[in-house]
């Protein structure tokens, strides 16, 4: 197999990456309070010095009471917080890495086996969790105004911190998703509407709000799924035609990369096509990709968080969609979270020497 294309460089936005393999984010409990601390910083940079081209961070909570549903997940507001924010991207700089924060708020998702007490009620678009199932409040247009001004702000001190990039988490079933899924989304204003466009409003504020905030150099991603926690078989569109008026305003919003997060990378999106996607979404806005999913191992996240080890795959069908220009860059989350080597390892192609993935992995950060 041919690792060429893995590893030429690109330039999206001003910002050049050495290479096309992104760290996906991986949500991770080991900052108290929600303050980074030396042992995330050193996580981080262990990624950056070994040749991966681009990092984003775990998601992040924005300034909103419940943006996050867990004590020691970190928080990208407030002194402390960023201060230790700042001693991560510095030390990702030193390893000579670039990174991005990923933006986030769960909107109404509470943590399985957390006993984290919220603040207040958890909020989303309709106080539902999934289709018929209520949590927490619907959101006031008080609400709402806060919490697009919070994403902002958020992407500004990201900027300030001196990141590369930002991406806002719109995907899995959390906030901007639920937005996105009229299962979730019962509103009766301008947020909803029988079309995925009019439920995208939301999303297409806050990128407008987080563009105005950063600036019109600063890169910023969007990830987005089909899928949901709550449901693995849900779909916000059913057809090409549907993705366009989905992904077409947030690029026109301000979106330069959009992070299309499927279970496996390699399934296909649409019948009468292999395209994932990452790949029909390169296809119908022009942008470029993020293509996402159990890339280099034999099993997904979902057997992972059930306890299953997986064995490194083979690469092969990656380099193939990589080489046709299916899509632009690719992240790995559970082969990196185990192996901060991987990339070098790839790059070397020293695949004996790859490491499968083990679940006791999720439990340090090494």
């Amino acid at each position: 197999m041919s690792m060429d294309t893995l590893f030429q460089p690109i330039t999206i936005k001003g910002l050049t990456l050495p290479n096309r393999i992104v760290m996906a984010p991986m949500t991770r409990t080991f900052s108290p309070g929600g303050i980074p601390t030396k042992d995330v910083a050193e996580y981080y940079a262990r990624r950056a010095a070994a040749q991966v081209g681009l990092i984003i961070s775990e998601g992040t909570g924005i300034a909103r009471p419940t943006s996050l549903n867990h004590r020691d997940i970190p928080r990208f507001h407030g002194e402390r917080e960023l201060t230790g924010w700042k001693q991560v991207i510095d030390g990702v700089h030193a390893a000579g890495g670039l990174m991005a924060p990923q933006l986030w708020h769960v909107g109404a998702v509470r943590a399985q086996g957390s006993d984290w007490p919220a603040d207040s009620d958890y909020e989303g678009p309709s106080g539902l969790n999934a289709p018929g199932a209520p949590l927490g409040k619907a959101m006031t247009d008080e609400d709402i105004a806060d919490t697009i001004a919070a994403y902002a702000s958020a992407a500004a001190d990201a900027k300030r911190l001196g990141f590369d990039a930002a991406e806002l988490h719109g995907a899995h079933g959390y906030l901007i998703d639920q937005f996105f899924w009229a299962g979730t989304n019962q509103r009766s204003d301008r947020f909803n509407g029988p079309t995925i466009a009019e439920r995208g409003r939301f999303a297409a504020e806050v990128i407008r709000a987080v563009r105005a905030a950063v600036g019109p150099d600063f890169p910023l991603i969007i990830r987005l799924s089909q899928w949901k926690q709550q449901d693995f078989n849900a779909r916000l569109a059913n057809t090409p035609a549907e993705m366009e008026a989905w992904l077409q305003p947030l690029v026109d919003a301000g979106a330069d990369i959009l992070h299309c997060s499927q279970r496996r990378f390699w399934d296909p999106e649409f019948e009468g096509s292999d395209l994932n996607f990452a790949g029909w979404a390169k296809k119908l806005t022009g942008v470029p990709t993020i293509a996402v999913g159990s890339v280099g191992l034999n099993g997904d996240f979902v057997a992972a968080f059930g306890g299953e080890s997986s064995q490194p795959a083979s690469l092969d069908e990656l380099t193939r969609r990589l080489d046709r220009g299916d899509f632009d860059l690719i992240a790995v989350g559970r082969a990196i979270l185990q192996d901060p080597h991987w990339a070098v390892k790839v790059r070397e192609r020293r695949t004996e020497e790859l490491m499968n993935f083990e679940t006791s992995a999720l439990a340090s950060l090494s």
